[in-house]
């Protein structure tokens, strides 16, 4: 299926928003809209050939399998994301949709095309991928030295930012993208440790849970401030 940019749900936020109209339905005209399942991988370890792509709605997941089989949860991918390696294959990662999600997907020759074509938008996927660098390692520094709280509280609160429709405010409301088993292999904590700090931030009055999968944040600040952010 062809792009609809006019259409697109993060035409202002992506890295494609620098061009121009015309620009736009240039790059349009070589892309195509793809959907994925929850579980469906984008990308395996060792493609040679993998698509880039800009994330439309949904959530992705970046993650290795070490040795013995154990995933790793590396980083996530959120609405107006780009995933692809554009000089190097994905030599140790794989990419797979956390929910039912939608992508627009190039290939990686005629994004290495408008990156020579439209340097406005090599530099903004330069500082899409120092914001991506800055965001591992923060997850690194939050699972090395943060209490289990504070790695809880800031994953929260990156979800409520990344659902928000502002980049001034957190999302009131979001689902996790997560299951409990996904956030403690992300944060380096058991199931039962991620159970028992929900609870805890539920009860400090910073979030509320509803249904399986629900968040309310009941206290940006608050959340905020238990982060460590």
């Amino acid at each position: 299926m062809n792009l609809a940019c006019s259409t697109c749900p993060v035409n202002e936020t992506a890295a494609c928003a620098v061009l121009t109209t015309e620009e736009r339905d240039a790059m349009a005209a070589a892309g195509r809209t793809r959907t994925l399942k929850r579980g469906e991988m984008l990308f395996a370890a060792g493609d040679e050939d993998a698509a880039c792509a800009t994330l439309l709605t949904g959530a992705l997941k970046v993650s290795a399998v070490d040795q013995d089989g154990n995933e790793q949860i590396l980083s996530l991918v959120h609405p107006a994301g780009f995933i692809g390696e554009l000089f190097a294959p994905f030599a140790h990662h794989d990419v797979v949709a956390l929910t039912d999600s939608r992508l627009c997907t190039f290939a990686k020759r005629d994004i290495e095309r408008a990156i020579e074509d439209y340097p406005a938008l090599a530099r903004a996927l330069l500082r899409r991928s120092q914001a991506d660098l800055l965001a591992s390692r923060t997850l690194l520094e939050l699972t090395g030295h943060a209490s289990a709280e504070a790695r809880l509280a800031a994953l929260l609160h990156d979800f409520a930012f990344a659902a928000s429709d502002s980049s001034c405010h957190l999302a009131k409301r979001f689902d996790l993208p997560l299951t409990r088993g996904e956030i403690g292999n992300m944060l380096g904590l058991t199931i039962e440790t991620v159970s028992r700090k929900l609870g805890e931030l539920e009860e400090t009055g910073a979030i509320q849970r509803e249904g399986k999968r629900g968040i309310l944040i009941r206290d940006p600040e608050l959340l905020h401030d238990i982060s460590g952010r």
